[in-house]
């Protein structure tokens, strides 16, 4: 089990976008689908202090990203 989780949906271009990074840098994460489930959506929400913004990244020190661009998620992964 990743100890980066992800929450998102399989449609969302920002969340294609951490995916492709994801791959490319050969990262294991967790990928919570949001769409069909709620208690993922409360928990995003309650992450991202009640905004609604998708993806939502945790990270293992517990540090989070909001819809990261392509190039902050490279850096912040490639720093860990």
């Amino acid at each position: 089990m990743s100890n980066i989780k992800m929450y998102g949906t399989s449609t969302c271009k920002d969340c294609i976008i951490a995916k492709q990074v994801f791959q490319e840098l050969g990262t294991d994460y967790e990928f919570i689908n949001i769409e069909d489930d709620s208690e993922a959506t409360r928990i995003a929400i309650e992450l991202n202090k009640g905004v609604r913004k998708i993806p939502v990244i945790q990270f293992e020190d517990g540090s989070l990203m909001v819809e990261p661009s392509y190039q902050q998620l490279k850096t912040k992964i490639s720093s860990e």
